[in-house]
């Protein structure tokens, strides 16, 4: 019951060709030719050239991410920080009611 069971290999079905037979050729040397002279090539893309308008305008939207980032960090820490402090009322109120039961008796 706790020996695995090992499948068997299934034989093959339909038509099985035999393995192709490859002969080893000669390697006959060419003529030697003179090697290519280097052509300049054009730029794959164009380059990107900054006007004053285009580098106040990634100004903006960089100071435009840097400050929705902000707020939404300081939006975290507010809330952890409301938690934190709710929590820890809540954890002197019961204190005090577990205490004043505690004196009655």
């Amino acid at each position: 019951m706790f020996r695995p069971k090992i499948p068997t290999m299934p034989t093959p079905t339909g038509h099985v060709s035999p393995p192709a037979v490859v002969e080893p050729t000669t390697i006959v040397p060419a003529a030697q030719t003179p090697p290519p002279a280097p052509v300049a090539q054009a730029p794959a893309r164009p380059t990107v050239q900054l006007t004053p308008g285009t580098a106040l305008a990634l100004v903006g939207g960089g100071t435009a991410v840097v400050l929705v980032v902000g707020a939404v960090l300081v939006s975290m820490l507010l809330a952890v920080a409301i938690t934190g402090a709710s929590l820890a009322i809540c954890a002197l109120v019961i204190r005090s009611l577990v205490n004043a039961d505690a004196n009655r008796r």
